[in-house]
């Protein structure tokens, strides 16, 4: 970020796609702080980070198109320090989930990078799962972000609250889906009558 600027930090969360192990929990609020610092613009910080992620995305989105389930899986259990049950988890997320599964799938660690991979397994719409992965990007870029400039030396904070964050949204999603199965029985057991 620092020799390269914006471009940098989008370079970087590209990677943190590509190679989950690099945390954007930690690549992200630092940006925000080097903006404090003024080495950055905020704004420039916010849409490069996202670009970023919406390229990485689209490369992991290709692996699971061109390779399919069987031999994407086969891949990822021979890299070192990427766990198959990440895949697994994002994976099921998506099958329950959907297009949904893309949006939310962006603000929760682990399945926010994997959550691409099963969309292309399953050749998502690329005009549905573009849109999404931009918007879920930029909500979880820009927190982490304004984070980290708000923050200023104490960026490092960001990382470890970041799992409450994961829970809350986490919650949210158990109970959508509750809502949803509640709101569907009801809705057959009155057709019923």
């Amino acid at each position: 970020m620092e020799d390269l600027g914006p471009a940098g930090a989008g370079l970087a969360v590209a990677l943190e796609n590509l190679f989950p192990p690099l945390p954007s929990e930690v690549i992200l609020p630092l940006a925000g702080f080097a903006a404090a610092r003024g080495d950055l613009g905020l704004l420039s910080a916010i849409l490069f980070t996202t670009l970023g992620s919406v390229v990485g995305a689209l490369a992991l989105y290709g692996v699971g198109a061109v390779l399919g389930r069987d031999r994407t899986r086969a891949i990822i259990a021979k890299l070192p320090l990427v766990k198959l049950r990440d895949v697994d988890k994002a994976e099921q997320w998506f099958v329950r989930h959907g297009p949904k599964a893309v949006l939310i799938g962006r603000l929760v660690p682990v399945v926010r990078s994997m959550i691409s991979v099963p969309a292309g397994v399953e050749r998502m719409r690329i005009v549905v799962f573009l849109p999404l992965t931009a918007l879920g990007s930029l909500v979880w870029n820009s927190l982490l972000i304004v984070a980290g400039y708000q923050l200023g030396e104490r960026w490092h904070v960001v990382e470890s609250s970041v799992g409450v964050f994961q829970k809350v949204v986490l919650a949210g999603a158990v109970a959508a889906v509750i809502w949803f199965v509640v709101v569907k029985l009801r809705s057959d057991s009155e057709k019923v009558k």
